[in-house]
């Protein structure tokens, strides 16, 4: 079966992106074949969800050319000893109690080590979805050769989007890897602490610690703006590490560039191999982290009732754990199931907030004006790129955020036939892959439609 399996993944990796391979079924295995049964392991929820759904055609077709029947495909959860894990066990909500297993990652994780890195953040309970594998990939890149190509590693995105959690895990592979490296996890602000108490203190030894480091590790590293001595600091350091080829990882909310007062050279240089960015996850996405989020703690909770959250939190995985939580714990003070709270009238905490009275007109206008055009403008059938683009966001918009069908765009765009929307939202979802000007684009435009 092991050679029949790597026939099958190596024709498929010739027709997908190696983006998607590797982050979706490079450790994916064949578990058995049973007279056209055909059970394939997956190492998570969301693997499980997004195999089938995106690669299940792929896989029954190099099987059906491997001279391998297939009637059906069914996607089972391993451990990484290939053994298929137990399945969901259904209990009462009172009856709840903690398991002995891998924590799922919380929002408030309390234990830390020296090295400033929280034990639980891991690649195992990360997960990886449309919005963040291409970052995931290249940080796995970063642990099998530290201070190699991926010398530095530049992370952003909007608050509650994961990078602590992918940065962290960075760190603790490398030491599960390497348990005598140096590595320090520290946000930007207690750097700058450091900095000014060594020279207030006149204590070197207080900065001593940074210049001796493997891997450093700098959160929210936007706060640096308006602190120059901190920044030349900074980059006295970050010089020093790099020609030695000790790895440096950043994470910021936004581009380095787009930091007030920042130091040009300082720019350029964290973002010399490329900036990865993490997106605000898309509703499968979300479906799968709070599905595995479930799983990890053994909560039972009703398909629908995952779905409803999804579909309703459009800020970040932060507020997203944050409504989980609350409708779970309302769930076991009153003693029914999660869907039944719903059903009984259950407010959400962002349900009041103005996400719930955007509309179509208000997209396209703040759209419109984002761009810089007239709705009339952006709306014609002028194919001059930049208003071409400011539509297809404009689509891309409509049916991400309001869920419109294709045929509902159309009409509220004024557009006879719907084959104009499918192409549009073709291209921008293809294009966001790799763009990372449309992605901030969209980002902020997200922001001021809800602002």
């Amino acid at each position: 079966m092991f050679n029949v399996w790597n026939s099958v993944l190596e024709e498929i990796k010739h027709n997908i992106s190696p983006e998607k391979f590797t982050t979706f079924l490079a450790k994916t295995t064949l578990l058995s074949i049973n007279n056209g049964e055909i059970k394939i392991g997956v190492p998570n929820v969301f693997m499980q969800v997004n195999v089938r759904k995106n690669f299940d055609k792929n896989i029954r077709e190099a099987l059906t050319h491997n001279n391998i029947e297939v009637i059906s495909t069914t996607y089972e959860i391993v451990d990484k000893n290939n053994k298929v894990s137990k399945p969901h066990e259904v209990i009462s909500i009172s009856d709840i109690k903690p398991k002995n297993t891998k924590p799922f990652i919380s929002n408030k994780p309390s234990q830390k080590s020296a090295s400033g890195l929280v034990p639980e953040y891991t690649f195992d309970n990360f997960i990886v979805g449309t919005n963040n594998d291409l970052a995931t990939l290249i940080a796995k890149e970063v642990v099998d050769d530290p201070g190699g190509k991926r010398n530095p590693f530049f992370l952003y995105g909007k608050s509650g989007v994961g990078k602590t959690h992918l940065v962290q895990a960075i760190g603790n592979a490398l030491l599960e890897k390497n348990p005598k490296l140096k590595i320090l996890y520290t946000p930007i602000n207690r750097f700058y602490s450091d900095f000014i108490d060594s020279i207030k203190l006149k204590k070197s030894e207080i900065f001593t610690k940074y210049k001796d480091l493997d891997v450093l590790i700098v959160d929210d590293f936007q706060l640096i703006q308006g602190k120059e001595k901190s920044q030349e600091e900074f980059f006295n350091l970050f010089n020093d590490m790099y020609l030695s080829k000790r790895q440096v990882i950043v994470t910021s909310d936004r581009m380095p560039e787009e930091i007030k007062t920042i130091d040009p050279r300082l720019a350029s240089r964290l973002t010399q191999n490329g900036a990865y960015d993490i997106q605000l996850p898309s509703f499968e996405d979300k479906c799968a982290i709070l599905r595995a989020k479930a799983d990890f703690s053994g909560v039972d909770i009703e398909p629908e009732a995952i779905e409803y959250i999804a579909e309703n939190v459009k800020t970040n995985i932060r507020d997203l754990n944050r409504e989980y939580e609350q409708l779970v714990a309302l769930s076991e003070l009153r003693g029914i199931s999660p869907l039944d709270i719903i059903n009984s009238g259950y407010v959400r905490t962002i349900t009041s907030t103005s996400r719930n009275t955007t509309t179509p007109k208000k997209i396209i206008d703040k759209t419109a004006k984002y761009y810089n055009l007239d709705v009339k403008t952006m709306l014609s059938k002028t194919r001059v790129a930049h208003i071409k683009n400011a539509r297809q966001v404009t689509m891309y918009l409509l049916s991400v955020e309001l869920g419109l069908s294709q045929p509902r765009i159309a009409r509220e765009l004024g557009f006879k036939d719907h084959t104009t929307v499918l192409n549009g939202l073709k291209r921008i979802e293809k294009e966001m892959k790799l763009n990372f000007k449309l992605r901030e684009d969209i980002n902020a435009l997200r922001e001021k439609i809800y602002e």
